[in-house]
């Protein structure tokens, strides 16, 4: 897209649907997005179409909350999805090609098809059945309905997933399967448009929407790293230090909601309130939170585009967790998302309109002398602290991005657990983070980064 005159945003509405056909299991236009955008001016702001409360929803929803991890599936958690409204606002902001091009390349892909990769083989193989037989690597794997409303949103515009056909059609579906979702909640969706929170990190200064779990988490991160050396004293005080902020960035999840409807938000004052508790001894888990940790997910996807006339675009995007609620619809195409989930374990209640939390972090940094780092990740839980990771690496100890990126991570779950990714330094650092409960663990993380100096 940027090769034929388009604009950065151009080139993420474009990538996003392409990837909702490459990898239907993380995201889609039966989703919604966070993306934040430093325009040409310098101004950053952040563009929140992720999925919203419906009107009419199942009474007592949260007592569905599973105990333990497990995937919620089923159409009671399915929220409004935003997607393609999001992809309306911010083309008619920025974009420079027409609609109809952006989609042209995704309709072509799914109606003619794509080799099954082995990671949906594993997911789908099962599922998936052509002449009797189950569907293996390398089949064929096309997307018959999801071509024709793509092709159709292309050529009428995103009112038609939000007031026409397809969206009378998508509703069909969802009622015959039990779900509260109408017609009427389409569309009255409206994306959310704000000035980025600024935190300023020594001579860099990040850029973060206010009211998700990352605007905590990165700050405290990225607070406790210096580019001097260090000895091995230092060293383990980075490490446990790095352990308490991600423990106490779970911990205030409940606090980091839609500021809608919760009066919290989270800025500097707050920011620093959280760094004074943190100290050179652990806690029992109640230090750090007196409420029950919600479960860790995985999920989402992220791209991040600059192009040549200095557009940042860093986007987030999810059906939240693997195949959102399990739920097709066969009408559309179109796979829903199970975001309400994501109110387990941080919320009481829920209400109408009200946005899902999140550990979306996409993120836009500048330093200095004029660098710029665009980046985000994916992999549910684990994005804040792969994408802080990377960041203090690259920025403070002057890592090159694809080694920061490929250093394996430190993931802190839910429950205060210490996670290791595999890899050669592992040990070495597990021997850091004293009196903290380790895990090893296989880690679903994946970053996407643009950056220039």
């Amino acid at each position: 897209m940027l090769q034929q005159g388009g604009s950065a945003v151009d080139g993420v509405i474009a990538a996003l649907l392409c990837t909702s056909v490459v990898n239907p299991q993380s995201m889609g236009i039966g989703g919604g997005s966070i993306v934040t955008i430093r325009d040409r001016t310098g101004k950053v702001r952040v563009y929140n179409f992720r999925e919203t409360v419906p009107r009419s929803y199942k009474t007592n929803l949260l007592e569905d909350c599973p105990k333990t991890f497990s995937m919620s599936s089923g159409s009671q958690w399915i929220g409004v999805p935003g997607e393609l409204r999001g992809y309306e606002v911010l083309h008619k902001e920025f974009g420079r090609l027409p609609w109809n091009k952006l989609f042209e390349p995704t309709v072509k892909l799914a109606r003619e098809g794509i080799p099954l990769p082995s990671y949906l083989e594993q997911f789908l193989g099962s599922a998936l059945v052509r002449h009797r037989n189950h569907l293996k690597k390398g089949d064929i794997l096309k997307y018959p309905k999801l071509a024709e409303t793509m092709e159709a949103v292309g050529r009428l515009g995103a009112e038609e997933f939000y007031s026409g056909k397809i969206g009378r059609d998508l509703i069909e579906d969802i009622k015959e399967i039990g779900g509260t979702l109408m017609l009427d909640d389409l569309k009255g969706y409206k994306v959310r448009v704000e000035d980025a929170l600024q935190v300023s990190l020594g001579d860099t200064l990040m850029h973060i929407l206010h009211h998700q779990q990352g605007a905590l988490c990165l700050p405290l991160f990225s607070r406790f790293v210096s580019p001097r050396s260090l000895d091995a004293d230092q060293k383990i005080q980075l490490y446990h230090r790095y352990v308490e902020a991600a423990k106490f960035a779970n911990g205030q999840k409940r606090n980091v909601c839609d500021p809608q409807f919760n009066n919290e938000k989270v800025n500097s004052v707050f920011i620093n309130q959280i760094r004074a508790l943190i100290l050179n001894q652990t806690h029992d888990s109640t230090f750090y939170s007196s409420v029950t940790p919600p479960s860790d997910h995985f999920g989402t996807t992220h791209v991040s585009v600059l192009d040549e006339n200095g557009l940042a675009v860093s986007a987030t995007s999810t059906i939240n967790q693997l195949f959102g609620g399990a739920i097709y619809s066969p009408r559309t195409g179109i796979i829903l998302n199970n975001e309400l989930a994501d109110f387990c374990g941080r919320a009481d209640s829920v209400k109408p309109g009200e946005l899902t939390p999140s550990s979306m972090t996409p993120v836009v940094l500048e330093t200095a002398p004029g660098g710029l780092l665009v980046i985000g990740g994916s992999g549910g839980s684990m994005i804040t602290t792969a994408v802080a990771l990377v960041t203090s690496l690259t920025l403070k100890f002057l890592f090159l991005l694809k080694d920061a990126i490929a250093a394996p991570i430190v993931f802190v779950d839910s429950r205060g657990n210490v996670n290791f990714e595999d890899g050669p330094l592992q040990e070495h650092r597990k021997q850091k983070c004293v009196n903290h409960f380790i895990k090893d663990f296989v880690v679903f993380q994946w970053l996407t980064f643009f950056f220039i100096s």
